[in-house]
């Protein structure tokens, strides 16, 4: 099977190296892709979001299979189009991508499907901003209603700041905002695959959005990731699927727009039982680094019964009792405009420490074939080891073999799971 990945993220990075490591995929080809995927994949200057020319390389190439990473592509129709021309792909269509697209649109999905999540109020003025974030109190939580690449959301005590991001969303054309009553409790990210119908759970993850220890800072699209989770219920998964990914898998099956591709579910276990903060419509980054570290079953066989509908003859998942985690390393500004162009030391010495490698985000070939910082993520280093403190200390001493004038990265990363101190409210 040839496999063509759309994307040059670290969570295309981490796609592109399971799928070349399942026995049935013979070659996989990225577009764009990056320095690192270039060395397991050969990597096309193709634009993610242009439907015609991922369309014209995968007919090149002949590809077997289409696998979408990013939320972009998937909003601008590129699943369609794809499928159209015959091609099996993994991601959901334009419609269907609207679960990620519209957070107003989620909102009614799940309310249809009697799917538990926090009550939120769509506002296309100010003023009904205002209104919303007085009815709900402190904390305030204000979602762009659109694509915001995970920066959409604030949650913030001061009324001030929620109106200002609020008005920061209402300016963009067509702009909308959901006020949401604020859920307390540790956040999980669970990735369900689904052929539109059937749906088979991946193993959870917690991600870390703020930019700095502690929590504190502006959200990014994500500073680091780890699982399993030693604090969550042992039937969590269970739960989430029968209560959650079945009922809306099944409610836009009914629409007629069925979701082919992952669905993402952000929940907060809260006091009241999990609730859905929100959903998207891809594998999360950098949630996917950690998840994919522990997936022992094929990865294409999959993604390929996903994309063609045949998910209920795919065998029980395999996982490997090895903890994961992920550590982001971020260029100096991130997450505002960051600095770019500066040449990355030591990605040859990482793999010295025992379960550690990198994964490529922000990364290119510099004039001189060095790679040099072209985003605001960089890389995802990445930990496995017997337990999520083993994993976590290869992380990091991975992290600390690698030179990045400026950059800055957490160092709390599954810190508090490590010392026990992640509980949910109600459990014993």
């Amino acid at each position: 099977m040839k496999v063509l990945v759309i994307g040059a993220g670290a969570r295309e990075h981490a796609l592109v190296t399971a799928l070349a490591a399942d026995p049935v995929v013979d070659a996989v080809i990225a577009a764009p892709g990056n320095p690192g995927m270039a060395a397991i994949a050969l990597c096309e200057p193709v634009e993610a979001t242009d439907a015609a020319a991922v369309t014209a390389l995968a007919a090149r190439h002949a590809v077997d299979l289409v696998v979408i990473g990013p939320e972009a592509p998937l909003v601008a129709g590129v699943a369609d189009a794809v499928r159209e021309a015959g091609i099996a792909c993994y991601g959901p269509s334009a419609e269907a991508a609207r679960l990620e697209g519209s957070k107003s649109f989620a909102k009614e999905v799940m309310a249809a499907a009697d799917v538990p999540t926090g009550m939120g109020r769509l506002c296309t003025s100010i003023e009904e901003v205002a209104e919303a974030l007085d009815a709900f109190g402190a904390p305030h939580v204000v979602k762009d209603d659109g694509l915001a690449a995970g920066k959409g959301v604030v949650v913030t005590d001061e009324r001030e700041a929620a109106l200002e991001h609020a008005r920061a969303c209402l300016d963009k054309e067509g702009g909308a905002v959901v006020i949401e009553e604020f859920l307390d409790g540790p956040e999980v990210s669970l990735f369900v695959v689904s052929d539109g119908h059937t749906v088979v759970p991946l193993t959870p993850a917690q991600d870390f959005k703020r930019v700095f220890d502690g929590d504190e800072g502006p959200n990014t699209g994500g500073m680091g990731a780890y699982s399993p989770l030693p604090w969550a219920a042992p039937d969590l998964v269970d739960e989430v699927v029968r209560r959650v990914a079945q009922p809306t898998i099944t409610e836009m099956a009914l629409r007629g727009t069925p979701f082919v591709g992952t669905l993402f579910i952000g929940l907060a276990l809260t006091s009241r039982g999990p609730r859905v903060i929100e959903f998207n419509a891809r594998f999360g980054d950098p949630e996917t680094q950690v998840v994919l570290a522990r997936l022992l079953s094929p990865l294409g066989g999959l993604l390929y019964a996903a994309a063609t509908g045949t998910l209920e003859q795919v065998p029980r998942l395999r996982w490997s009792d090895e903890a994961a985690v992920t550590v982001v390393i971020a260029a100096e500004n991130y997450p505002g405009t960051p600095r770019t162009g500066d040449v990355i030391e030591g990605l040859d010495v990482v793999e010295e420490v025992p379960g550690a490698y990198v994964l490529h985000a922000g990364t290119r070939f510099g004039e001189d074939g060095t790679i040099v910082s072209a985003g605001g993520r960089v890389l995802s280093v990445v930990g496995r080891g017997a337990d999520l403190a083993q994993a976590r200390e290869r992380a990091y001493a991975a992290v600390g073999r690698i030179t990045l004038d400026g950059s800055h990265h957490r160092a709390d990363i599954a810190l508090q799971a490590v010392r026990g101190e992640v509980s949910v409210a109600g459990s014993v």
